[in-house]
C-alpha cells in the first residue's frame, strides 16, 4: 500500500493555525455584533448600550430584550435573528474544524501504520 501524503502538523504549525482560525472567528463575531448594534440603533432608535444588549442577546440566541416600536425595527430584528441563528453554529464549526481534522489525519495515519 502506498503511503499517504497526509502528515500531522507540528505543534507550532497547529497553534498558528488555531490562532488564525480564532482571529477569523473573533473578527466575524465583531462585525456581526457591529451590524446588529447599528441596526438596532437605526431602526429601533435604541441607545448604544441597549443596542449592544439587544444585538448580543439575539446573536447568542437568547432573544430580544426591548420591544420593537416600528414595523421596520421588527423586520430588522427578525432578519437579524435569522442571521444570528446561522452565525453561532457556523462559527462553532469553524473553530472546531482544526481539532476534528487533526484527529482524522492522526487516525488515518495510524490505520495506515497497521497495514
Amino acid at each position: 500500500m502506498t503511503r499517504s501524503r497526509l502528515r500531522l502538523k507540528t505543534p507550532q504549525e497547529f497553534r498558528w493555525h488555531l490562532i488564525q482560525i480564532a482571529g477569523f472567528a473573533v473578527a466575524f463575531l465583531v462585525v456581526s455584533l457591529g451590524l446588529g448594534i447599528l441596526g438596532y440603533r437605526w431602526f429601533a432608535g435604541l441607545g448604544w448600550i441597549d443596542s449592544f444588549f439587544n444585538a448580543s442577546m439575539i446573536l447568542t440566541g437568547m432573544g430580544p430584550v426591548d420591544p420593537m416600536p416600528t414595523d421596520g425595527a421588527k423586520i430588522f430584528a427578525s432578519l437579524y435573528a435569522i442571521y444570528g441563528g446561522a452565525v453561532y453554529p457556523a462559527l462553532t464549526a469553524v473553530v472546531l474544524y482544526p481539532f476534528v481534522h487533526r484527529m482524522m489525519v492522526a487516525l488515518h495515519l495510524q490505520s495506515q501504520d497497521k497495514d
